[in-house]
């Protein structure tokens, strides 16, 4: 115990702690927005003794946490917390303030936070969030129990606020109570103000105003929602003739609320379906609220947030069950605690990375060679077997062969090494058929001799017609992308040397083709070359792999333990630091020790990309995020590498505020990325390198703004990086001294 006390003093756990009493308000509305939980802190202050029991609870609940060596990521982002402050603030209301309330409530936030880890276990496993369930077990516990504990007084506070506000803000804030108490407002925004201040047991249009403020400020798509959610349960109410004060009286309005951002917006991406999911749940909510009530009334149990959980959960739990995905009614996989985030992130994503459902197969030849037949082929391409490739090489006039073609040797391609597309193990091998003069196939052995690899359980790659004798693996055997396999042939059912080469989901030689996209490589056409990232070749089209250029490979290779620092020339800043570091879910990502950002980031053997960033836009890590959003590691000179940016990532925000209420719809914006090989000292022996990227907003096609960037790379890696911004310039010189630190890694 003592040992996990010295641990919670630390300057990072301190900074852990103070991020989770601060989270643990705003998680009420499924945020992580500091701004945000300042103003629900503040509300809660409204009544004094209320808002110290509520930050008592937060504070028990985080330290508790820590002392039993919880998750730190989960105390940090308040999802302990947020339902121990919910018991603090109900119990606080109830009681009057006494060393008995003291003690009440830190055992109320003990049992929570056991009920929280509980449910974290019970619900969790089926990866669906346990909400305010601990708080509803929480208060009717102790709401039961200490109805028993005459040492408890009820509180009267609520009788003289007015005495209470001219303590905490005088005369001024009693007024400007009593102004908006009094305003003449419509009766639906006066209900709503007042339902949803009493999320925080707070009863007034004041406070209600203030979380809608707030709500603004945090999410426009949220802020939204709940208008919608609420106006759909009042509508309810007034058609069906139901008794208005359920909302009115008891201000269980904000269920509707809840449930309106919950299902809209927070644990689904935002969508039409999504919009339209609200408009049926609702209602059902309403349904649940006025029935709970009644059972719970034979108990005197407040209902609570009762019906927004049932509800919700309910239907996150239904949607389990979905026989397939669906993207138009799509689950919220990566919480990033904002609706907005969440949507530009998910449409970013299914653009960058719908090709993650692949496997990252690659040609299995050297060099430059051509697609004679392709899927749906002229020849033998056909019905079970259309997803094929037959590859030759060719020369400066298309042709296949050198003099008049009539010996194997004749052919480009004949003898070539073929290499494996993909790491893997050997399955099947055919070695013994001889090869056919030209002109002439072998029927009785159609695919010739063959390898079959398998790449996974339901990938396997077959090459085809290779020379006799030339394979190099045989059964079991497990090899690597570009291990040489064997040579090119004219094997089996095949008039002139060629490879056949098909991806097929089991693993026999004549087994059914797969349809499976190439991951990457280059199309070369008049002298330009395009680069693809999973999709398929087409016949006609010069393809090769892409090289690894070393240069770039060995600048975008970030070691979690490394230490990056630059000089920055342009800036306050003098010395920038940044630490590579890895998640427990192995994500890498690097941190600026200046403003504690964070860029997550994926390097393959090809690519380098960012995934992610959180921290402030203005820091020089997030520019870094942007210039080198996307990077492919080889060098094929005017190349260019183009990607999308996620909007709430770089948009300006003056901007983005009209956006973010009608992008669950309609999305008029983009955020691109494109990146250009400007120049090589040496194509052979290369000792410096130079790119540059830009980035550009659109709104209906207009440009907005752009910025760019100059990478530079030498032999020791990444040199330098330059930002260009209309009138501004920042050069980031790299220091290579001490930049490793082996105590550093996990």
């Amino acid at each position: 115990m003592y040992k996990n006390i010295h641990t919670l003093l630390k300057s990072d756990n301190a900074s852990l702690f103070a991020d989770s009493l601060l989270n643990s308000y705003s998680q009420i509305f499924f945020s992580t927005y500091k701004p945000f939980a300042v103003l629900i802190m503040l509300v809660t202050f409204i009544d004094f003794y209320t808002g110290l029991t509520g930050l008592l609870a937060v504070m028990v609940t985080s330290v508790g946490g820590f002392l039993l060596n919880l998750d730190k990521n989960n105390i940090a982002k308040g999802l302990y917390g947020f339902n121990g402050l919910l018991v603090g603030l109900g119990l606080g209301i109830y009681y009057s303030f006494s060393w008995y309330l003291i003690f009440i409530v830190v055992m109320a936030a003990i049992l929570t936070l056991f009920i929280s880890v509980s449910m974290q276990g019970i619900i969790g496993k089926y990866n669906i969030p346990y909400l305010s369930i601990p708080f509803l077990l929480g208060i009717w516990i102790f709401t039961i129990a200490t109805k028993h504990f005459d040492a408890l007084g009820i509180s009267e506070r609520g009788i003289y606020t007015m005495n209470e506000l001219y303590v905490i803000g005088g005369h001024s804030l009693v007024k400007v109570y009593e102004y908006f108490n009094a305003a003449e407002i419509p009766p639906f925004l006066k209900v709503y103000f007042i339902s949803l201040s009493a999320i925080l047991f707070q009863y007034n249009v004041l406070a209600g105003l203030i979380l809608s403020i707030g709500l603004l400020l945090f999410s426009r798509i949220a802020f939204s929602l709940s208008l919608i959610g609420f106006f759909i349960a009042y509508s309810f109410y007034r058609s069906i003739n139901a008794d208005i004060t359920l909302i009115e009286y008891s201000y269980i309005g904000f269920n509707y609320i809840l449930t309106a951002i919950a299902i809209g917006g927070f644990f689904l991406i935002p969508s039409p379906r999504s919009y339209v999911s609200v408009g049926i749940l609702v209602p059902l909510v309403a349904i649940l609220s006025i029935s709970l009530s009644s059972v719970l009334l034979v108990f005197n149990l407040p209902i609570y947030s009762l019906p927004f959980n049932v509800m919700v959960l309910m239907f996150l739990y239904v949607l389990k069950y979905r026989m397939s995905y669906s993207s138009k009614l799509a689950e919220v996989y990566y919480q990033y605690n904002s609706p907005e985030a969440n949507l530009y992130t998910y449409v970013n994503n299914q653009q960058r990375y719908q090709f993650l459902n692949y496997t990252p197969v690659k040609l299995p030849f050297m060099g430059t060679w051509k697609v004679s037949q392709g899927h749906d082929g002229e020849y033998t391409h056909q019905k079970k077997y259309r997803h094929a490739w037959d590859f030759v090489i060719t020369d400066n006039e298309d042709k296949q062969f050198k003099n008049d073609g009539d010996f194997l040797e004749d052919y480009y391609c004949y003898n070539k090494p073929v290499i494996a597309c993909d790491k893997g193990v050997v399955e099947e091998v055919v070695d013994y058929i001889d090869d056919n003069v030209v002109g002439e196939v072998n029927l009785e052995h159609n695919w010739g001799n063959t390898v079959v690899i398998k790449h996974n359980d339901s990938v396997y790659s077959k090459v085809s017609h290779l020379k006799k004798d030339s394979i190099t693996v045989k059964k079991g055997d497990s090899v690597g992308f570009g291990q040489v396999i064997g040579k090119c042939g004219n094997s089996g059912r095949s008039p002139y040397p060629h490879i056949h080469f098909q991806l097929q989901p089991f693993p026999y030689i004549g087994s059914e083709t797969l349809d499976h996209p190439i991951s990457n490589f280059l199309i070369y056409n008049n002298g330009s070359i395009s680069f693809n990232n999973y999709t398929v070749p087409k016949q006609g089209e010069l393809i090769s792999n892409i090289e690894t250029n070393e240069l770039i490979k060995q600048a975008f290779h970030f070691v979690p333990g490394q230490q990056i620092k630059f000089n920055v020339e342009g800036n306050k800043v003098l010395e920038l630091v940044w630490n590579v570091k890895l998640t427990p879910a192995n994500e890498t990502y690097l941190e600026c020790t200046l403003s504690k950002s964070k860029a997550y980031f994926v390097s393959t053997d090809n690519l380098f990309y960012f995934t992610h960033f959180d921290g402030k836009k203005e820091s020089l890590l997030h520019h870094f995020y942007l210039g080198a959003f996307k990077i492919q590691k080889s060098f094929y000179t005017h190349h260019q590498v183009n990607d999308d940016i996620p909007l709430h990532q770089y948009f300006p925000k003056k901007y983005l505020w009209f956006l973010d209420f009608i992008s669950p719809f309609i999305r008029l914006a983009k955020s691109r990325f494109s990146l250009n090989y400007i120049s090589v000292d040496d194509v052979f022996s290369p000792s410096r390198i130079e790119l540059q990227s830009t980035t550009m907003n659109t709104f209906i096609g207009k440009k907005i703004n752009d910025n760019q960037y100059i990478i530079q790379i030498n032999q020791h890696g990444l040199e330098s990086f330059n930002i260009k911004k209309t009138n501004k310039h920042i050069s980031l010189k790299r220091i290579l001294n001490n930049e490793v630190s082996l105590a550093a890694y996990p």
